[in-house]
């Protein structure tokens, strides 16, 4: 049975929404009607203030106030100029916490997902448990997956840089 995701599963610690949300299906409906699944084969975890590759850790600033609401909305920012990344906000209110979408099945690099998913501007704080754009499926595809550290990220010091908040479905 597929299910959409609540808001229950995303106001969790990260931790244990991350570990979930490998394997799930990413449903984008585009704007001429058409709906496609992409499941999710790696993440990157970004946890609050204190996690300096986190952008929270600058403090609350217009472009991380999404981060700080609760669980379940769309966390959108523009790299390079070109590619909108898609991260999803967990957690409870003022926690300030995100999970970046680093590929999906057949597509790898988190500006490569954006762009699959024609996303943009538009979607900053969008609720995945309401949008009839962009949600989140649980179909029953069971799953494992490894740890690593996180890439690209040397900016934030060797403690951060090496805690393994990357899962890669295996």
């Amino acid at each position: 049975m597929i299910e959409k995701l609540g808001k229950d599963f995303f106001t969790r610690d990260i931790k244990l929404v991350a570990e979930e949300l490998i394997g799930k299906l990413i449903v984008r409906k585009n704007i001429n009607g058409k709906v496609e699944k992409y499941r999710i084969t790696e993440i990157e975890m970004y946890i609050g203030e204190e996690d300096l590759a986190c952008h929270a850790a600058k403090g609350r600033t217009a472009r991380t106030e999404v981060m700080y609401a609760e669980g379940g909305l769309v966390y959108v920012y523009l790299i390079y100029g070109m590619y909108w990344l898609l991260n999803i906000v967990t957690g409870a209110i003022n926690k300030p916490q995100a999970i970046l979408i680093r590929g999906v099945e057949n597509i790898n690099g988190p500006g490569r997902v954006g762009r699959t998913l024609n996303l943009d501007k538009s979607f900053y704080g969008e609720d995945l448990t309401l949008s009839e754009r962009l949600w989140i499926e649980d179909d029953g595809y069971k799953f494992s997956f490894t740890c690593h550290p996180r890439i690209n990220i040397d900016y934030a010091g060797e403690i951060w840089k090496n805690k393994s908040f990357r899962y890669i479905m295996k």
